[in-house]
Formats: C-alpha cells, sequence, structure tokens
C-alpha cells in the first residue's frame, strides 16, 4: 500500500486544514510539522497515556490505526504509525459531523466483510488475510462485485492517511519533496519566521 504522494499545490492547502488541529493537547504521537510554536500559543499535552479516541470506539479506532499503517508502513523509514495518523484522522472525524456517518460505515463495513469472508473480525485476520481484502479493494483489475462500499471507504481513508502523514513533522521529514522548502515558505502562517524556507529541516532524498 506504499507509494502514497501529495502535489505541491496540496500541501499548501493541507497545511492549512491542519494548522486547525495543531493546537489539541491531547495528541501523543501526531505532531503538525510546523507545530514547534512557541509553548505559550499551544496549551501543554498531557505527560503520558494511551490516546484517548474523541470519536472512534476503541476497537473502531484500532481499525483505522491499523489501515493506516498498511497504506503508508513502516518498512522504509517512520509511516503512519509513528506519525500518529490514527490520531489525526480521529480528531478530524470529531470536528466534522458530516463525515462521521460515511467513515463509522466503512469501519463497519469492513468488519462485516471479513466474517463474511473469514468468519474473523479485520483485526482478527492474519496480515496476509488483511492485504488479500485490501488489494481487492485498491486495485482495479482485483475489484469484484459487491464491494462498491467497500472501494469508496477504502479510497476515502487512503486520503485521510495522506492528508495526515504529510501535515505532520515525521511525514514532512521523510517527504522527500524538492520544492519543500519553497512551499513551506509561502505559507503565510507559519510562525519560523527567522526561517522561512526551513533550512532546519533534513535536505530532500529525491
Amino acid at each position: 500500500m506504499a507509494g502514497q504522494s501529495v502535489e505541491r499545490r496540496e500541501i499548501l492547502q493541507l497545511v492549512a486544514f491542519a494548522a486547525a488541529a495543531a493546537g489539541f493537547p491531547g495528541f501523543r504521537r501526531w505532531t503538525f510539522a510546523c507545530g514547534h510554536l512557541d509553548a505559550a500559543v499551544l496549551p501543554p499535552r498531557p505527560a503520558s497515556g494511551a490516546y484517548q479516541p474523541l470519536f472512534f470506539t476503541p476497537n473502531e479506532y484500532a481499525i483505522v490505526e491499523r489501515l493506516a499503517e498498511m497504506i503508508i508502513p513502516s518498512s522504509d523509514g517512520p509511516g503512519a504509525r509513528e506519525a500518529g495518523v490514527s490520531e489525526f484522522i480521529d480528531f478530524m472525524m470529531a470536528s466534522d459531523p458530516n463525515l462521521q456517518p460515511t467513515f463509522r460505515y466503512g469501519v463497519d463495513w469492513l468488519d462485516g466483510h471479513s466474517h463474511f469472508l473469514y468468519a474473523k473480525p479485520f483485526l482478527g485476520l492474519d496480515a496476509e488475510q488483511q492485504t488479500d481484502i485490501l488489494d481487492h479493494l485498491a486495485y482495479y483489475d482485483r475489484h469484484r462485485a459487491e464491494e462498491e462500499d467497500g472501494r469508496a471507504f477504502f479510497q476515502l481513508m487512503k486520503e485521510w492517511t495522506v492528508k495526515g502523514y504529510y501535515t505532520s513533522k515525521v511525514g514532512l521529514e521523510q517527504i522527500g519533496y524538492p520544492g519543500l522548502t519553497t512551499v513551506w515558505g509561502e505559507y503565510d502562517p507559519c510562525p519560523h519566521r527567522d526561517d522561512r524556507e526551513h533550512k532546519h529541516l533534513p535536505p530532500p532524498q529525491i
């Protein structure tokens, strides 16, 4: 499921989009890519403890976390899990009632479909079985009849995983986008007035 990417114009949109989440003190892993703001601006985060979902049930959240991990794995460096993408998605779902029914239905569909195919919930499947289900949803030449709802949900899940990853500090450091310093320099709300080109970040990897 690797190989997700994002265009330059989308980065600008995502940065502005994710800035609204930056002040939430409940994140444990997700950190806004431009989020090392002055301590007086952002509320302090709790010192320890697991992330407490705002929208998803514990089981739904675990499924979202697993899906994000499969979409952007940690095989070539920090992935969605290290970036805390599932936290970001949960926060955004809690903040947008219009998206909540679609996302909740999608998670429930996936769990029900896993029961139908393998007589187990999605998290009870082994990695090969999980990948097989997602491959049929992700790739056109493997599409199956009556899985339209699952394909729509998985596409949505991929979009939100990309949003969460590429607006996180972990994702920004891994993206290797050649024009990244220029893009960040164009983002007006960025607080780094003395480093508008973000030269302190690692150089691009491609």
